[in-house]
Order: structure tokens, then sequence, then C-alpha cells
């Protein structure tokens, strides 16, 4: 009994220090029931944020959320789609399916008004079979030479003569090609240039460009022909030039002759008297159509009608 007695006095001692309810000194302690005790200076535990339902209040939440489903669809039906009422004298238009079979020609034309004239050399719409082919060829030329697009500015060119020139450096000759080229309309407007490059086709390009820039207006009459004679010169070229009947047509040489036709001279006589060098030669054709005047610029000047200058 005394072992006993020990026992229960230590066991009460150890409960005591652990601070436990007195509850749990009781003769039928419940596990399930054991709650420690709060410290004094610890703060109070949260409150519990849910709780179980009962059977009652979770068929009540049921019922309600199957009402308010029943009115979500209620609201559902009031707002579908109304589509308008089609206008007087709309015809809906045929199904794909239902329309009648396109001919060959017609998808032909479809085809063509969408991608273009073909390249087999039948055009269903009248286009130019060729006009794509201008578009995408290729810049490149015989041999990889670049070749040079001309211009549409109304004005037509003649190369004159294309030479081969020596420059000489430090470290031996350099070589390029002059070229020269007369640009006219054949309207009275022509022009000589003279241009120098590494490639042919690069002193073309250069030499017309010049031309361009030096164009000049020939006077002529209306037989297409001088107004009265005129000699010219540059360095040591001399140029003859003389008006002629209709008929006669151009009758010169050289350089001479290509300035005169691009100019738009029909009836002309030229002469080259001095050296023959078709540069100087073109240059001094151009000299001598500078110093011819018209009848009426000449009237103007004496103030007299034009008609007293046959007088």
């Amino acid at each position: 009994m005394a072992i006993a007695a020990a026992t229960a006095t230590a066991a009460a001692a150890a409960l005591s220090s652990l601070s436990l309810r007195p509850s749990l000194l009781s003769s039928n302690p419940k596990p399930s029931s054991l709650i420690l005790l709060r410290h004094p200076h610890r703060p109070p535990p949260p409150p519990l944020l849910c709780s179980k339902l009962t059977p009652s209040a979770a068929d009540n939440a049921t019922d309600a959320a199957v009402a308010d489903a029943g009115d979500d669809d209620d609201d559902d039906d009031d707002d579908a789609f109304d589509p308008p009422s089609p206008p007087e004298g709309y015809v809906p238009p045929t199904p794909f399916d239902e329309l009648p079979p396109e001919t060959e020609e017609e998808i032909a034309a479809a085809y063509e008004e969408i991608y273009g004239p073909a390249f087999s050399g039948v055009s269903v719409l009248g286009n130019d079979v060729f006009a794509m082919d201008a578009k995408l060829k290729k810049a490149g030329g015989l041999l990889g030479r670049r070749k040079r697009e001309k211009l549409n500015d109304g004005f037509e060119e003649r190369v004159v003569q294309v030479r081969r020139v020596t420059k000489v450096v430090k470290g031996g000759k350099k070589l390029s090609f002059r070229a020269i080229v007369v640009v006219g309309d054949k309207k009275g407007h022509v022009g000589v240039g003279v241009g120098k490059a590494k490639e042919v086709v690069d002193a073309i390009a250069k030499s017309a460009a010049n031309a361009r820039r030096n164009i000049v207006t020939v006077p002529m009459t209306k037989y297409s022909t001088f107004p009265h004679r005129a000699d010219g010169d540059y360095g040591a070229a001399k140029v003859m030039l003389r008006p002629a009947s209709p008929g006669t047509g151009v009758i010169a040489g050289g350089s001479v002759r290509i300035v005169l036709e691009l100019a738009g001279v029909d009836n002309a006589l030229g002469k080259q008297l001095g050296s023959k060098n078709a540069l100087n030669n073109a240059r001094a054709t151009v000299v001598a159509t500078q110093k011819m005047r018209q009848f009426r610029e000449v009237a103007l000047e004496r103030g007299i009608p034009m008609e007293e200058l046959w007088k």
C-alpha cells in the first residue's frame, strides 16, 4: 500500500508541473478530451473558420443552388439572339454547291484576272503575254555583263563611236572606254555627249546622260530643212550645212548625218571640211545649227513684217 501511495503522489506532482486541468485527474479520463492548458503569455488560438453542416442545412443549400441555376437558365433564354428581319425584296444567294458548273474559259479568265497573263502565249482577257516577262527580265546580259535600261523620255539614243583609251599611271597603263552618244527627239531637239568608264555599258550611260544635259534647239522650216546656210567649226573640224528642197533627204556622212537625223531634219546637205574626228564634227554641227535664225526672229529684230524679207 505504501508503494502505491508513493506512486500516486509522484504522478500527481508530475501532472501539476505540466499545468493540466483538474479534470484530467478524474477516474475515467477520455483520450479525446485531453486539452492542454493555455500558457498565460501566449495569444489565444484563432477561432474555428468552418464547421460541419447538419444534414438539414446541407439539403437547404442544395435546394438554393438548384433554384439559382434555374434562374440563370431563364436569363439565358431572355438574352437569346434575335436576328433582324430581311429587307423587302431580299433574295437569298444561291448556295455554292447549287451553282452551275463553270466552263474552262471562265476559269482561265478568273485565273488571269488574279495572277496576270499566262506564259503559254494565250490570253483570254486580251492582255500582253510578254508584259510579265519584261518586268521579271533579269538585268544580266551576255557573259554576265549588266544591261542598261533605257529611259522613256521621248529621246532616241544613237552611239556614234566607242573607243578604248588608256591612261599612263605609276604602275602602268589604265584601260577604259570612251563613248560618243547623240540623243534627239526628231522634233528639233538634239544633244551630243561623251563619257568614259571601265565598262562599255557604263560609258554609254554616262555619255547619254551628258548628252541630255546639252540639248539644243535646231531651227527648221515647214519643209524640215534649214532656214539658210551656215558653217560651224569646233577645234580642227569644220562643217558646212546647206538647206535642200523637199525630197532631197539628208546628204551627209559620219557624225554629221546622225546629228541631223536625230534633230528631225529631213532635207539638208552637209559636208566635213576639216578633221575627221567624230566628236569634233558632231559638236561643229551643233555649233553651225546655233548660228541659224528663223525668219520671224530676224523680222522682229529689224522691226519689219516678215514678208518684207523677200523684197
